[in-house]
């Protein structure tokens, strides 16, 4: 299975959080292989300049690869998909997290429900 994370469930991987469950870590080591999306780093690094966040967001960056993820580029293709999405979720960087999963196409693993009226490429998983 090839996994692209959503931001959340990057950031819990990879600070060893609590927050993320065991059905989600089993999928995690049991992929194939996993995505980071850069659209997650803009993500951290918006949010860390308005307070909700607290990281060093080249450390963040580092440790796709350091937890052998792979770091997916944002693509014109991806960035046009977004236009065709139904309007279920209005968070931008979750748009196009959806957008690069069915582009790709990635089972998109969240812990939003809401996102899985998009595809049956989601997985929800718990927080």
């Amino acid at each position: 299975m090839r996994l692209l994370l959503d931001t959340r469930v990057f950031l819990w991987s990879v600070m060893a959080s609590g927050k993320l469950g065991k059905p989600a870590r089993d999928l995690i080591e049991g992929a194939d292989e996993v995505w980071i999306s850069a659209a997650s780093i803009w993500e951290i690094a918006f949010k860390l300049g308005i307070g909700r966040v607290d990281a060093d967001i080249d450390e963040v960056a580092k440790s796709i690869g350091a937890s052998g993820f792979r770091e997916l580029p944002v693509s014109a293709a991806h960035a046009a998909a977004v236009s065709r999405l139904p309007a279920y979720h209005a968070d931008p960087y979750d748009r196009l997290l959806i957008a690069q999963a069915m582009t790709e196409p990635l089972r998109l693993l969240t812990v939003d429900p809401a996102l899985r009226r998009y595809s049956e490429l989601v997985i929800v998983t718990p927080p």
